[in-house]
């Protein structure tokens, strides 16, 4: 095989892979979404209500440590720490509230981009 028949051959590989993940993931977000009993817009609801002024930057419905839930990063005005605020998806409670560093998140990042 020459050189650019297996750059080409790669890159078509690469394609194939990652549009077979991005579908298995929304295979797998539509199974999490019917077993949440609480909406994407009531947890944010009651998340924001722990950070007064927040603004919601991303959410995400996930499965951590067994339990489903809903979690949202929240920033703030004036502040480049980032607040992230976990709902459970089934009971509507608060499970845990960190604030988490620009640092942090950037380290959190990385580890999201290995595990992919």
């Amino acid at each position: 095989m020459t050189v650019s028949k297996i750059s080409s051959f790669a890159v078509a590989s690469l394609l194939i892979f990652g549009t077979s993940l991005a579908l298995a993931d929304g295979a797998t977000q539509a199974k999490l979404q019917a077993q949440a009993k609480i909406s994407e817009a009531d947890a944010r609801t009651t998340a924001l209500a722990k950070v007064p002024g927040g603004s919601v930057s991303s959410s995400e419905l996930e499965k951590e440590h067994g339990k489903l839930i809903w979690s949202f990063d929240i920033a703030q005005t004036g502040s480049k720490n980032i607040t992230e605020v976990q709902v459970d998806a089934k009971t509507g409670k608060v499970v845990s509230t960190k604030i988490e560093t620009p640092a942090k998140e950037q380290k959190e990042a990385m580890a999201e981009k290995t595990k992919s």
